[in-house]
């Protein structure tokens, strides 16, 4: 293991997030507090308690799902596209790293930087709302877990991008949507039936309900299903990459 080539391209892409704070850390938080603002206080009363909890508490986990997961794809995918962009990813082909050392280094910069905005959210939240957090181990599980997981995913759609269309295609057109749809503002059990059926279909649910679960003890599905599903996604997203290193697909071309 290549631990000195790890730690330079780990601190460079944390460098980048220095570089860009404005953009990485202050735009999501400011986002996050309008969030607050609209669905905490103009919808929050009209609907008073989700589950037993007020629903400006209740919309937290969801938040930052939804901050955790747009942020990790785009950090790890703009991560590996920009080196393909300027064509210096040859030379990082060329050097004595391996594929596993390069995933470990960009995804873990990526989920890193989410985490790390996350736990900044959580605090602006608090602000805002009287939050809890009744299984905080299991919180930061499946905040690690999410992060690491939608980096690898992010990773994924940075080598298969070849303009910065692409690279936005999918975040904007399908994980923010599905987040939105995943109830991240609401609880399934609100829709009806046929939706609720519908909605187990989209892996974002599992996500949000096995994070808020471990806030308030409240789920939409249980927690082991949520982790379960978690740890599925990740899998598939490691099988991808495997397969993307062992045919150089959108890399040596």
């Amino acid at each position: 293991m290549n631990l000195h080539a790890i730690r330079a391209i780990y601190l460079f892409e944390m460098g980048r997030t220095l570089r860009t704070l404005l953009q990485s850390i202050v735009s999501p938080v400011v986002s996050t507090a309008l969030y607050f603002v609209v669905f905490g206080s103009a919808i929050g009363s009209r609907i008073p308690e989700v589950g037993g909890v007020s629903y400006g508490a209740f919309i937290v986990p969801g938040l930052v799902m939804l901050s955790l997961l747009t942020q990790s794809v785009s950090n790890a995918s703009f991560g590996i596209y920009f080196p393909k962009f300027t064509g210096t990813i040859y030379e990082l082909l060329s050097a004595p790293v391996s594929p596993l050392e390069v995933v470990i280094s960009y995804v873990g910069a990526a989920a890193t930087k989410s985490i790390f905005l996350g736990i900044v959210i959580m605090l602006t939240a608090a602000l805002f709302v009287p939050m809890k957090i009744l299984h905080p181990g299991w919180m930061l599980v499946f905040l690690v877990l999410t992060a690491v997981t939608f980096s690898l995913l992010g990773f994924i759609i940075g080598i298969w991008a070849d303009g910065f269309e692409k690279l936005q295609f999918i975040p904007t057109l399908i994980i923010t949507p599905l987040t939105f749809l995943g109830g991240s503002f609401y609880s399934i059990d609100m829709l009806p039936p046929i939706w609720q059926k519908i909605s187990l279909f989209n892996p974002v649910v599992y996500l949000v309900s096995g994070f808020r679960w471990s806030f308030y003890g409240i789920s939409d599905v249980g927690v082991g299903t949520s982790l379960v599903m978690t740890l599925v996604f990740m899998a598939a997203c490691l099988a991808a990459i495997t397969w993307i290193f062992r045919t150089g697909y959108r890399l040596k071309s």
